[in-house]
Parts: structure tokens; sequence; C-alpha cells
């Protein structure tokens, strides 16, 4: 058989299960760390619940994500072992290929983490299609609240560790108690969930922001002002409906066009 018979028989083994986002939708990718508390308690011993060094890592990831792979990232968040982009609404990379954008982030988010830690670290990836700009919004608040959620989750669990208890006595201990209960099992501890910093309790976000730089007309040698693109990240995002405000701000950018 010819090569080129023998490449169309098998190509359609490969491509007959393609699935394209269509025009029109929002594409939303949620990548997640593979086994990452046991990546960063058990083997690299970060700090508990959490650690700045692993944050740092995380947005370096999500900027890389943004801007050197090759897509239209219009909005990053990443919040513990998770990294949610939000993609321009003309995005048109590999045809907006489901298989091709889940493997390409994938792969890439784990390439770069690992070289930032110095030994293998694995993400899976998901895309959102959502066909509203209010379910993107809703989206990123859902991300915003889980964020809430488990930083609670973890200062309680953990200040209990540091006192001495097992994981299976500080896991129970948590088992049926309002958000109230926990603030409070905190506060005796000395620890106002309040007054931790932002980041921890909801995530960072990362966006683009235009900013201007003096430069010089190469032709005439004038003195001129140059617009530049930047990403800029928020370790203080706002909360509850501010942050809704903030986010459908952002998507008021974008201007769809036809594909």
């Amino acid at each position: 058989m010819k090569f080129d018979d023998l490449d169309a028989k098998m190509r359609v083994y490969e491509t007959s299960h393609d699935h394209c986002v269509l025009p029109g939708l929002y594409m939303v990718a949620r990548l997640d760390g593979r086994s990452f508390t046991r990546l960063t308690k058990d083997i690299h011993h970060f700090e508990a619940p959490f650690d700045v060094r692993f944050r740092d890592m995380m947005l370096d990831t999500t900027e890389y994500l943004m801007s050197v792979c090759g897509f239209n990232v219009t909005y990053g968040y990443t919040e513990s072992d998770e990294i949610s982009l939000l993609f321009d609404m003309n995005e048109v990379g590999f045809q907006r290929k489901l298989r091709k954008l889940n493997s390409i982030l994938a792969g890439e988010a784990s390439a770069k983490f690992s070289l930032l830690l110095g030994a293998i670290g694995c993400f899976d990836c998901r895309i959102s299609q959502l066909p509203a700009a209010d379910l993107v919004v809703d989206y990123f608040r859902w991300r915003n609240e889980d964020a809430h959620r488990n930083a609670l989750n973890a200062h309680c669990y953990w200040s209990m560790r540091k006192l001495g208890k097992t994981v299976g006595a500080a896991t129970s201990a948590l088992v049926g108690l309002s958000v109230a209960q926990k603030n409070e099992m905190l506060f005796q501890q000395g620890i106002n969930f309040n007054d931790l910093p932002l980041w921890q309790k909801r995530g960072c976000g990362i966006y683009w922001n235009e900013i201007d730089h003096p430069a010089k007309n190469q032709l005439t040698g004038e003195e001129v002002v140059a617009r530049r693109r930047r990403l800029h990240r928020d370790l203080t995002l706002p909360m509850k409906d501010a942050y809704s405000d903030f986010l459908s701000n952002l998507l008021r950018k974008q201007q769809p066009k036809s594909l």
C-alpha cells in the first residue's frame, strides 16, 4: 500500500472524533495539578497551608501560558494547584479543536512548572464552552468561592496538624462545622481569617494592561509615546459582586468578530 493511501486510511481513526468549539462560544480552560497534595507536602515540603514560592510558580506558569504559547488569553486565574484561562472570543488556534487545546495546554503547563520546580509536575486540562458572558462571570465566581472555602478548610486543618493532631483526627474535626465555627476555631488559636492575605483566600488574577512608554520615531527622530501591553498580577482581587463587575468589564473589552 502506498504511503498516501495508508496515511488516508489511518488518519480517520485519529481524527474522526475531533470536536471543535463553535464560533461565538467563550472558551475557558481549567488546568489541575496531578497529585499536587503529595507533590507539595510529602515530596518537596512546601510550607502548609500556603507557600509564596509555590504561589509564584503557579503565577509564572499562568503567565507563560498567556504570553508564550501562541494563544490569545484575556484573563488568567490561579488558586491552589489550578489555573483557569479565558480565551479571547476570536481565538481560532488549531481550529478550536478540543483535543489539541487540552493536550497542548496540559503539556505546556507541565513543562513550564517542572522547569520551575526542578522536578516533574503534571497538569490535566479541560475546556468549558460557555454561550454567554454571564456564564463566564459565574465560572470565575465559582472558582473564586471555591478558593475561599478551600482556604478556610486548609487553615483549620493545618492549624490542628501543627498542634499534633493526626490526619484522621484533623479531618474528622472539621466535619459538620459551619463557616462561623471554623472561623472561631482559628480565632481561638490566634488566627483571624479575615486578616489573612487575599491571595490565599481568593486566588490571584493575571490580565493585560496597556502602559505608555517614551520612545523615538525611527524615521524622524521625534520623541513619541508608545503603548505596550503588559501582564499584570493582581494579588488582591475584589470580592463577590465587585469581582463580578471586574470580570464584566474585562469581557466588555472583547469585540466578537466572525470567525
